[in-house]
């Protein structure tokens, strides 16, 4: 059997990060969160910026600042050795709230950070507060709507909102008024 050298580096074997499996999905350590900043931020502004970005996320240093207490989920799937995903997650009294979302601007880690995010959110306690265009695909996929305004106030314990008619609500996020919706499975 002979070592075919082009197939090994089109792997990016010798390019992968360090203590990263390519293909799998995996925590980012606080040290990681610190050296990864940059990525991690370019990576969430990418999926942000046709909606004028993510108000948690102004520069890299949100990553392991403002938003250090997050938990940073990445996934490096193809050739090149950058992450190509992540989904971004705190614990919550009411479970484990998924807080953002970031890929590379390709097709396939688009896919992959929804579908992983959809997985997850059908699972019990785990919730999202959405808007737009990741809603509808949400939907979906069969991720279940919070409409209950008792549910999303204890989900949501200390925030200031305001209930709609239709289940969503209003609140205030980076000093602007955004209308989100709740999806998931919150415990209360």
């Amino acid at each position: 059997m002979s070592f075919d050298l082009r197939k090994y580096l089109a792997k990016g074997k010798l390019y992968e990060e360090e203590g990263f499996n390519k293909g799998s999905w995996e925590y980012l350590t606080d040290k990681e969160k610190s050296e990864f900043a940059d990525e991690i931020f370019s990576l969430i502004n990418n999926a942000y910026a046709p909606i004028g970005g993510n108000p948690n996320y102004q520069s890299p240093s949100n990553v392991d600042g403002s938003e250090g207490d997050a938990n940073y989920l990445v996934i490096d799937f193809d050739e090149d050795p950058e992450f190509d995903a992540v989904v971004v997650d705190k614990s919550k009294p009411s479970g484990v709230k998924a807080a953002a979302l970031g890929h590379d601007n390709s097709g396939p880690a688009k896919s992959l950070a929804v579908n992983f995010l959809s997985i997850m959110l059908n699972r019990p306690g785990h919730y999202i507060e959405v808007s737009g265009k990741l809603k509808d695909i949400l939907l979906s996929k069969g991720v279940p709507l919070v409409t209950d305004e008792e549910t999303i106030r204890i989900a949501l314990k200390g925030k200031e909102i305001e209930m709609n008619n239709d289940g969503t609500y209003n609140r205030n996020l980076g000093g602007k008024m955004h209308t989100k919706t709740m999806m998931g499975n919150p415990k209360v």
